[in-house]
């Protein structure tokens, strides 16, 4: 393992070195891959567009976070901004010196990549589900098309998860082992739900079976682990001891504020999909009009970035989960049911007028 984190710093030192000036590209990228974006930019976009996809999408992302998150606990993957600091295979305090960028100071254990690895299971979604749309309206004089298409969206999708791996690499938040990990990890599990066609009809009660499952499973196996002495936040006090400006620290990088977050957007999926506004809007004949589905999209994306000036307080942390896991589950409730609700009421009252 030291000589994959020797080998990492060395390329981290390069990519700081020679890319410098390709920082604000690299640290957009990093944003791509961010899981939140996930839930605030490709979700409300799919799901108005396509339904099938954008549920599907909601359980590959929470799924795969919590894998990602169990993971985490058992490899115990140091990140390099404080594994420099604390190695002892440099000699004569020869540690190498890496830059911190406001991103850097990620608080959960480095491996695999949280970020690699959800942008590669949503971005994995995304192409296959273009990739079914395509298949299904060929005829033998647009195979070539086909062939095309497919190229250039797996060209596509590997060029963001490298440039997204990069990014997390050049910031020096992971190694580069780690996001190669992830970027796998994310395709195996967006794989496993190409397989799993029973989350398109899932009761509320199956939403929140499996929300408590996750959580349980989760929370048991953190305690059973403090049992053992184990302490699985060792993490956190590494970031807050070697991270350059502790306004860099946010908790919402810490691993339980993750799985609370991915508990709240699957809870708000499921009550939203089981919602009377969902099948009246959704399920009704606007759903199938093209004004609809934009008005919806526009809407969803334009309020959602208004969400992100909703700031949760930080002095008390149980507060601080209650409070992400109501913003979370408002957020697929909004999208999914009170935004096409609106809009469906909206639109009947100029259909009586026309008529």
């Amino acid at each position: 393992m030291d000589f994959l984190h020797r080998n990492g710093i060395l390329v981290i030192q390069h990519l700081q070195k020679d890319y410098r000036a390709y920082h604000n590209f690299l640290n957009f990228m990093s944003n791509v891959g961010d899981p939140r974006n996930i839930i605030s930019v490709y979700f409300p976009l799919w799901f108005q567009l396509n339904q099938t996809v954008g549920t599907k999408m909601i359980w590959v992302a929470v799924i795969g976070d919590w894998f990602n998150l169990i993971f985490k606990w058992i490899l115990f993957g140091h990140r390099p901004y404080w594994w420099i600091h604390e190695t002892q295979i440099y000699t004569n305090h020869s540690n190498p010196w890496l830059e911190q960028f406001p991103t850097t100071c990620e608080t959960g254990p480095g491996c695999p990549s949280g970020h690699a690895m959800g942008s590669s299971c949503v971005w994995y979604v995304m192409v296959t589900a273009a990739l079914s749309y395509t298949v299904g309206r060929i005829d033998k004089s647009s195979v070539t098309l086909h062939r095309l298409t497919r190229s250039f969206l797996w060209s596509l999708f590997w060029l963001i998860q490298i440039s997204v791996c990069i990014s997390r690499v050049f910031i020096a938040t992971h190694f580069p082992h780690q996001v190669i990990l992830g970027v796998i990890g994310g395709m195996l599990v967006a794989e496993a739900f190409e397989h799993t066609p029973d989350i398109q009809t899932a009761s509320l009660g199956t939403y929140i079976k499996t929300s408590l499952f996750l959580f349980l499973f989760a929370f048991g196996f953190y305690l059973f682990l403090k049992l053992l002495d184990i302490d699985l936040l060792w993490s956190v006090p590494k970031a807050k001891k070697w991270c350059a400006n502790p306004d860099w620290i946010h908790i919402d990088t810490t691993p339980f504020a993750g799985l609370v977050r991915n508990l709240g957007v699957l809870f708000g999926l499921g009550f939203a999909i089981n919602s009377e506004m969902f099948f009246l809007s959704c399920r009704g004949k606007d759903s199938y009009k093209l004004s609809f589905k934009l008005l919806c999209v526009m809407t969803s994306l334009t309020l959602l970035q208004l969400y992100n000036f909703v700031k949760i307080p930080t002095h008390a942390e149980y507060l601080f989960y209650v409070l992400s896991f109501c913003k979370s589950a408002s957020i697929p409730f909004t999208v999914v049911a009170m935004i096409p609700y609106c809009i469906h009421v909206l639109m009947r009252p100029r259909e009586k007028k026309i008529n």
